[in-house]
């Protein structure tokens, strides 16, 4: 499928499944409580389809615009209230049944978090082993005492079975201030060690690169001989007279050692003729090509539409793990791995807005929509882990105090209770025109670093 295609079905899927759980949990603990519900929207907008169902004639909408949903109630706020019914409007409830319809929208995210989680854990959740490739020369992991071919076996008191372990625990220990944390790792030999980590405030996992890269390592990745597989027909390999099982021996005079360095070597050269030193067979050739210019990301690169052969034996496969639990083992799991995405979002939060972090790390749609694509494209774990995150994401956010959030109403009901009276409907209109301000500076922002990441 194509991946635009994919991107966008999988997005829509997991914005549809998200929000409908988000606005399920106001909707269900509103009718449970008593309050009359009018209304039950997906998405914003224009209506592409509604029904009504229920004793109270409820409209369910699907809407055009699918970036979230709301769920309308009766309130003597919005109109008037037939007098019957009034001990059914929202405004008429009290402090307590108010709080608990609030706060079951992000409630039913964190819900849908440890299902999914459980889920994901049960089904088995595939990864590569944490098996560092290269070192980034002066970096903190290179100062700390790692090595090439070290496998982080564990940060602080974490088991790292894989890089995506691996990554969450170093940006759990490397957001403290001043942090200093040992690191188990096993060397290729199979002798265990214990490196200690000291992060100045000059390191900042979060900037712009990310946390491997600005922690200074490169994982593993297999090593492929420079043979070519097969060449893409009118491409300047071709042209040049490369042929299929051709080994490159040398560029330029400079050894080419593996498939990647050839690569970066060609990328790094569009439209400048390259002297390759090729063997085939028993000889040894020299061809001239010059790689086609390309566009990548908004840079310019070389390439000759050549394939690599890649070895019967699979290097992946000593480096592939998969975690599975137990129907009941997952459980506890689940809720641990809740907590943990939700206390890690709430400190990644805190670091951007004490400018200690690079608000680059925030994605808007484009990029949710790239995620969701590439999440499914791998497999259902993926996905599930994807959709956990998200739904983690938007219960923090949702409860952050931020007026016409969830988190900015539950903020007005802790004055009401301190004060004994309702806050006033003028500052409650003040602070939904901060709210929406606040927002759209937000939305603004991602949107920008979704862009600045397309064309970087």
């Amino acid at each position: 499928m194509n991946g635009v295609l994919l991107s966008t079905i999988a997005f829509i899927v997991a914005i549809g499944v998200l929000v409908t759980v988000h606005e399920f949990g106001h909707f269900w603990v509103a009718r449970r409580l008593g309050v009359k519900v009018l209304r039950f929207s997906i998405g914003f907008g224009k209506p592409l389809w509604s029904r009504r169902f229920g004793t109270d004639d409820t409209e369910l909408v699907v809407a055009a615009i699918p970036l979230g949903g709301y769920v309308k109630m009766l309130d003597e706020r919005e109109g008037e209230v037939d007098a019957a019914e009034r001990h059914r409007a929202f405004n008429r409830q009290s402090l307590s049944t108010r709080i608990a319809v609030v706060t079951a929208g992000p409630l039913f995210n964190f819900l849908f978090a440890i299902a999914a989680y459980w889920l994901m854990f049960v089904s088995g959740v595939p990864g590569l082993r944490p098996v560092i490739g290269e070192l980034i020369e002066s970096s903190p992991a290179q100062q700390a005492g790692f090595m090439p071919g070290d496998e982080i076996r564990r940060i602080k008191d974490r088991p790292t079975s894989s890089w995506e372990t691996a990554i969450l625990a170093l940006l759990d220990a490397g957001l403290d201030e001043q942090a200093s944390f040992e690191v188990g790792v096993r060397d290729p030999q199979g002798t265990d060690r214990l490196v200690r980590v000291r992060l100045d405030g000059s390191t900042r996992l979060l900037d712009k690169g990310g946390v491997l890269e600005n922690f200074g390592i490169k994982p593993w990745r297999p090593v492929y001989p420079a043979i070519i597989d097969r060449l893409l027909a009118g491409g300047s390999g071709e042209q040049a007279g490369l042929l299929a099982g051709d080994r490159v021996v040398a560029a330029d005079g400079e050894t080419m050692k593996d498939w990647n360095q050839w690569v970066d070597y060609v990328r790094a050269r569009p439209g400048r003729t390259i002297v390759v030193q090729v063997q085939r067979g028993d000889e040894l050739l020299d061809l001239e090509l010059t790689p086609q210019a390309a566009q990548d990301k908004g840079e310019t690169v070389g390439r000759i539409g050549a394939y690599v052969r890649l070895p019967d034996a699979d290097q992946h496969a000593t480096m592939r793990v998969v975690v599975r639990y137990g129907l009941l083992e997952a459980v506890p799991a689940a809720f641990g791995k809740t907590w943990e995405m939700s206390t890690l979002t709430l400190r990644t939060l805190w670091k951007m807005v004490s400018g200690k972090a690079s608000v680059e790390n925030l994605s808007g749609p484009i990029s949710i929509a790239r995620y969701a694509g590439q999440s499914a494209a791998i497999g259902l774990a993926a996905f599930l882990g994807f959709l956990a995150i998200v739904s983690v994401s938007l219960g923090v956010l949702n409860l952050l105090p931020i007026p016409i959030l969830d988190g900015g109403h539950l903020m007005y009901y802790l004055i009401e209770m301190l004060k004994g009276s309702p806050v006033s409907e003028a500052a409650q209109m003040f602070g939904q025109r901060v709210g929406i301000v606040l927002l759209l500076l937000l939305m603004s922002l991602a949107f920008y670093n979704d862009l600045a990441r397309l064309f970087e």
